[in-house]
């Protein structure tokens, strides 16, 4: 797996969860809302999309989690 830069801020890491998590659930809810716009079906697709920009969002932030701690055990044993 690939380890994050260890000299760059740890805020910039902990922030960007925040934003992929965020962005994901907004994507998701605006690209259902303009489906259901284009084909008249309100309100599935924004339903849909929105629970799928959140599974998304989780599992990014899952994602960082397991690299942030696979980088940590390293520094434990030293």
């Amino acid at each position: 797996m690939k380890q994050l830069h260890k000299a760059g801020p740890k805020w910039v890491m902990y922030s960007s969860m925040g934003l992929e998590l965020g962005l994901s659930v907004v994507v998701g809810f605006l690209i259902g809302s303009w489906i259901d716009e284009w084909l008249a079906t309100d309100p599935w697709f924004l339903l849909i999309f929105g629970i799928a920009g959140i599974i998304a969002g989780y599992r990014s932030i899952f994602r960082l989690v397991k690299r942030v701690q696979a980088d940590a055990e390293p520094e434990k044993d030293n």
